[in-house]
């Protein structure tokens, strides 16, 4: 009698199995598909088998069979991601209470309802991680933009009125914030704002003078010779105060404007009226201004320029250089530099522009790369940018990889001719460990170029 019990109870633990079977199975079709529902039941009759192995003893080489069947089946089974339920039938269905021993069923307990795996996220490819890397390192919001644009050009008149009234001999030209902020080429903050000062110089009165026909042969400088002294002697000028050797010099005329900014300018109040603050640093032989407001930071730099004769592009910079040539003149390639980006990008709706500022700011942001700047880059993009290739926005990781490699084989000759005057070796001012600190960093970001972002 015990024995027909236990029979009859085992006979009813499997037929109510067998219901929740059919019965999860049969609503799984509708709620997870046909592939959804293969794979629930492959699992449902895993579940069966274990317990049926608990209460019955089983044969090893019976376990052993079942065990590589159902492996086979799983294997060979295609997975497929779960569909949406519809509306109609988006609630959960709770499964009946499985018998929890081979005794049959005892006290039942809730289950919690059956959960939906959700897909494991696709892996990104460098492409997609380059433009996150732009959106979110690079592109600067358009409030901040007119903001840094406003604040500057502010800046600009409170510093030319101060000028004016103290040196009023020393004729400035009107001082003109510039540069990458207003022509959509500033990667982020990290880059500094220019504010152009031009000099008014007497026409007959100065002439230029290569700089490779100088003392310090070097092709990126220039020097500004005072000439007519037989007509005009000295003091004809107002800037002939600045003469060293009959030359105008830069570096006596930054020292004057650094003093100026530094210690004369109550930059307080000029903050205070335009609600930020403003600071010239000190740590630097340039002219900066740092201005932090309650919604950014950005820092200014003030350019003394020349302009060249018969008014061609040429733009010479006042710039703190070393050695022989302190008392020369440096050509500002980026007016011509970011003309040429601009054609090129029009003729061809290209993303030249774009994977400069990706260079930018990778390499800004990496401590042995900060060292190249936006010059270095810019030549790099420009010879790429004059080969006809796919210059559309899917092709701009495959173009950033091309110019890692192009800055890895520059590094490696130690050589980056300017694009305007080969003549002009870009990495020259480097020392054999910067150099090979910087190609070793972008081998290895080439090797894994997410790495770099």
């Amino acid at each position: 009698m015990a024995e027909f019990s236990q029979k009859r109870g085992k006979q009813r633990g499997e037929e109510g199995l067998g219901s929740a079977v059919d019965f999860l199975l049969a609503n799984a079709r509708l709620v997870l598909g046909v592939g959804g529902a293969a794979v629930l039941g492959i699992a449902t009759l895993a579940v069966k088998r274990l317990i049926d192995r608990a209460t019955t003893p089983r044969d090893e080489d019976d376990t052993k069979e079942d065990s590589w069947k159902e492996l086979s089946l799983l294997k060979a089974t295609p997975h497929q991601q779960p569909r949406p339920p519809p509306a109609a039938l988006s609630h959960p269905i709770l499964p009946l209470a499985l018998p929890s021993g081979p005794e049959g069923p005892t006290d039942l307990e809730p289950q919690m309802p059956p959960q939906l795996i959700s897909p494991v996220p696709l892996c990104l490819t460098f492409q997609e991680k380059l433009l996150a890397f732009e959106r979110d390192h690079v592109v600067i919001p358009a409030a901040h933009v007119a903001l840094a644009k406003q604040l500057a050009g502010d800046i600009a008149l409170e510093l030319q009125a101060y000028l004016r009234n103290k040196f009023p001999e020393l004729p400035f030209g009107a001082l003109v914030p510039g540069g990458p902020l207003y022509e959509g080429l500033q990667a982020g903050t990290m880059e500094h704002v220019r504010l152009l000062a031009p000099l008014v110089l007497e026409p007959g009165l100065w002439s230029l003078v290569p700089g490779v026909d100088t003392v310090a042969q070097d092709p990126r400088c220039w020097a500004v010779r005072r000439t007519q002294l037989e007509f005009h002697p000295r003091g004809s000028s107002p800037w002939d105060r600045f003469l060293i050797g009959g030359y105008l010099s830069p570096r006596v005329l930054l020292e004057l404007l650094r003093k100026t900014l530094s210690a004369s300018v109550y930059w307080p109040a000029i903050g205070g009226l335009l609600g930020c603050l403003i600071k010239p640093s000190m740590a630097t032989e340039e002219l900066l201004l740092e201005v932090q407001h309650e919604c950014l930071e950005l820092t200014m730099i003030m350019l003394v320029t020349v302009a060249g004769a018969n008014k061609d592009d040429r733009l010479l910079l006042a710039w703190p250089l070393e050695g022989i040539a302190g008392n020369l003149w440096l050509q500002d390639l980026y007016p011509v530099e970011a003309a040429r980006l601009q054609a090129l990008d029009d003729h061809d709706a290209g993303t030249r522009r774009r994977l400069l500022l990706l260079l930018f700011g990778v390499c800004h942001r990496h401590p042995a790369l900060r060292r190249l700047g936006r010059g270095h880059l810019t030549q790099v993009v420009l010879h790429l940018g004059e080969e006809e290739m796919d210059w559309t926005e899917e092709a701009l990781g495959e173009r950033f990889l091309q110019a890692l490699e192009l800055l890895i084989g520059s590094l490696e000759q130690a050589s980056l001719p300017c694009h305007f005057d080969p003549s002009v070796n870009l990495l020259g001012s480097f020392r054999e460990e910067e150099i090979d600190d910087m190609g070793y960093a972008l081998y290895s970001g080439l090797q894994a170029p997410e790495r770099l972002l």
